[in-house]
């Protein structure tokens, strides 16, 4: 077994402590592979309230702002809605198609495509139950001028093969600013199927890379191989959180098992691992493939939580409400709760802040034009958290 041996940290970033933050045992005692890998120095605490903005929606999952203003929300039993800017919640939208939601299934992300301006689209991802089982699929479908319904609605990605296990999704969707969707995906969680993560003739476990009507780029690492076309990274256990930061990189958290929690910077055909080797263990706390938390051929993460978060979805900041918090990562918990907030510093992590650990768990994570933070609290009657500076 590799044993974690001390931090040692001789510079520390503005703001920061030489402790990590307050997270109880870890499940392992693996060494990282590098210095604040894991357990980052502890940043000073943010200011920061969070109140009631909208209540009575059923577990939602996803939110998008409309650029007109407003925002469309998911709740997972199939429904889709607009919220005003006053908090105002619509009726459901017509014309989605069905999901399957049994267990961690249903209707799931949400974005307001990259032409919306021109053609009113909009995407979004769902548990789609199919011959032979249940899979991950992603759709577009124009929104009416008055936000009642949703026409001309197609698939542009489906999993494929079918699981047996409604579990383990992703799957998050949003675009590169080139032409390209961004669909993350689950491995279905079961011992069964989760060695698909590393076989590159599934989209079980993968990032996916495909044109905005669901067509092969030509420069997908894969394209011409004999794997399929549309993966763009893989072994991967499932990605529920992914964001571009100002630089153009693509950023995913993934759920590890019990312990690892990984923070991954995505490259293009990159292999990061799962179910080979993990910073965390099985459940039963039984070692997870090799038992090793690294090994050749697969890429390290940037970070990774032990204990974990379970993380939601994430944004990098980009507002003027919380000063300190310029170009950081927010990043929703659902065990135990709350925000996290990460500095980066030369594509490491550098600090680390836990937020609002009482407000339940956090699926989504939105900034407002105000730069204030929308935070989608995923319960049987869950809602929206509006935050902000807390006055002083």
């Amino acid at each position: 077994m590799i044993r974690r041996s001390p931090l040692v940290l001789l510079l520390l970033p503005a703001g920061a402590f030489a402790q990590p933050v307050e997270q109880g045992p870890a499940a392992t005692d693996f060494e990282p592979a590098f210095e604040t890998q894991t357990r980052a120095p502890a940043l000073e605490a943010t200011g920061a309230t969070a109140e009631p903005f909208v209540e009575g929606l059923e577990h939602p999952w996803g939110i998008a702002a409309l650029p007109e203003g407003g925002w469309l929300v998911t709740e997972r039993p199939g429904r889709l809605r607009m919220v005003s800017e006053d908090g105002t919640l619509s009726d459901p939208i017509k014309g989605l198609p069905g999901v399957d939601a049994r267990k961690q299934g249903g209707l799931l992300d949400v974005a307001t495509g990259p032409t919306f301006a021109e053609d009113r689209m909009i995407y979004w991802t769902y548990a789609k139950a199919v011959e032979g089982g249940t899979i991950t699929a992603a759709a577009r479908g124009v929104l009416s001028e008055d936000g009642a319904e949703v026409s001309a609605v197609e698939d542009i990605f489906r999993q494929e093969p079918p699981s047996q296990a409604p579990m383990h999704y992703g799957s998050r969707i949003l675009f590169d600013g080139e032409g390209h969707a961004i669909i993350t995906t689950g491995e279905h969680s079961i011992e069964a199927e989760r060695d698909r993560a590393q076989d590159l003739g599934t989209s079980y476990g993968k990032v996916i890379r495909v044109a905005l009507d669901g067509g092969t780029p030509e420069d997908n690492p894969f394209a011409e191989s004999e794997g399929l076309g549309t993966i763009w990274s893989y072994g991967h256990r499932n990605i529920q959180s992914a964001a571009f930061d100002a630089e153009g990189q693509l950023w995913i958290v993934e759920h590890g098992p019990k312990g690892g929690d990984e923070l991954n910077l995505i490259q293009p055909g990159a292999n990061y691992g799962w179910p080979e080797v993990s910073y965390g263990v099985n459940y039963d706390g039984s070692p997870v493939g090799t038992g090793e938390p690294r090994g050749e051929g697969f890429t390290e993460p940037t970070y990774y939580w032990d204990p974990v978060i379970a993380p939601g979805d994430m944004t990098f900041y980009r507002g003027t409400a919380f000063e300190s918090w310029q170009g950081d990562l927010l990043v929703g918990s659902m065990k135990p709760g709350g925000l996290v907030r990460l500095t980066l510093e030369e594509g490491r992590v550098a600090g680390e802040e836990r937020l609002l650990g009482d407000v339940g768990r956090v699926r989504d994570v939105e900034e407002t034009g105000e730069g204030h933070i929308l935070l989608l609290i995923d319960a049987p009657d869950g809602g929206i958290l509006r935050v902000t500076p807390e006055a002083g």
